[in-house]
């Protein structure tokens, strides 16, 4: 996996973030201090299990060869006591049998984000100078 490197960017907390030759942003809003100039990190967050599921149910249904022709993966977040509860609704369209949208359902909760999110995780912190 390519890094991921985040520093200051214009503003009062735009980040620019590389990852590889691709470049982005990362805001919050202007409520909160930000200038709106990007989704802010809970939404990066939001949108990297969007996209596995996504991904992860395109490649499973095409090895397959399900009749899937598109997934629509919506996720909020939301911080309630503590806890980051996550919403995942899942669209299915195409010509799939009740039991292929079961079958995608569980392999939905089998992307590499979604077990990376429910599973242990461990960070490690160091300062380089």
């Amino acid at each position: 996996m390519r890094k991921v490197v985040s520093q200051f960017g214009e503003g009062p907390l735009q980040q620019k973030l590389t990852v590889g030759d691709l470049h982005f942003l990362a805001d919050v809003e202007a409520s909160k201090g930000g200038s709106g100039s990007g989704p802010n990190p809970h939404e990066y967050l939001g949108a990297a299990l969007a996209a596995c599921t996504s991904m992860t149910l395109k490649m499973y249904a095409g090895r397959k060869e399900m009749k899937l022709e598109n997934a629509i993966v919506t996720v909020d977040i939301e911080r309630v006591d503590d806890v980051e509860k996550f919403s995942r609704d899942i669209q299915l369209i195409g010509s799939l049998s009740n039991e292929e949208k079961e079958r995608l359902l569980e392999i939905a909760n089998k992307c590499p984000i979604h077990k990376a999110l429910a599973g242990t995780i461990q960070i490690k912190t160091q300062l380089i100078n």
